[in-house]
């Protein structure tokens, strides 16, 4: 449970699984409101890969991979979307986390970390810092549970991914 404190999450070591297009189940659901109150909804993101980033500002190893996440979301630009999944935080803080890093893409605000409960593989709402990298179609790709190792492990993942379909 390093870096989170007494919430009960549980950080894991930055393992990466990846699934094969033939082993990829249906396309993942996940939608609420954003820090600022307007609505999101993963399903908007198809048509090329998407990576789901949980976090929180209370978790010193989403802190110190912040740098590393926001280069990758500025490397991959157009080629990608990012949506940020903010659990069991406080939507002040969350928005202080988003300044303080310049995170350039939308979080959903989930104070009450519901929005990964059925989520299809690989996360889950009590794993923080989590990476998901979403095909074209929505499917669950790839997993980062814990820190990220690298920027250019998320670049790659996410260019393997576009690569499918291209």
């Amino acid at each position: 449970m390093a870096g989170t404190g007494d919430k009960g999450y549980v950080s894991g070591e930055g393992n990466v699984v990846q699934y094969r297009p033939a082993d990829r189940g249906e396309p993942a659901a996940v939608s609420g409101t954003d820090l600022e109150g307007n609505p999101v909804d993963v399903a908007d993101f198809r048509g090329r890969p998407t990576v789901l980033v949980v976090w929180a500002n209370w978790c010193a190893p989403c802190r110190a991979e912040a740098p590393e996440v926001v280069a990758a979301a500025n490397e991959l630009g157009d080629s990608a979307r990012f949506l940020g999944v903010n659990i069991r935080d406080q939507r002040d803080n969350a928005r202080a986390f988003v300044r303080t890093f310049k995170v350039p893409y939308p979080s959903l605000d989930d104070p009450q970390g519901r929005a990964l409960l059925g989520f299809p593989v690989g996360l889950g709402p009590r794993a923080i810092p989590a990476f998901a990298v979403l095909d074209a179609d929505g499917r669950v790709a790839a997993t980062i549970n814990g820190e990220l190792p690298s920027k250019l492990t998320l670049t790659d993942l996410v260019k393997e991914v576009a690569a499918e379909d291209g």
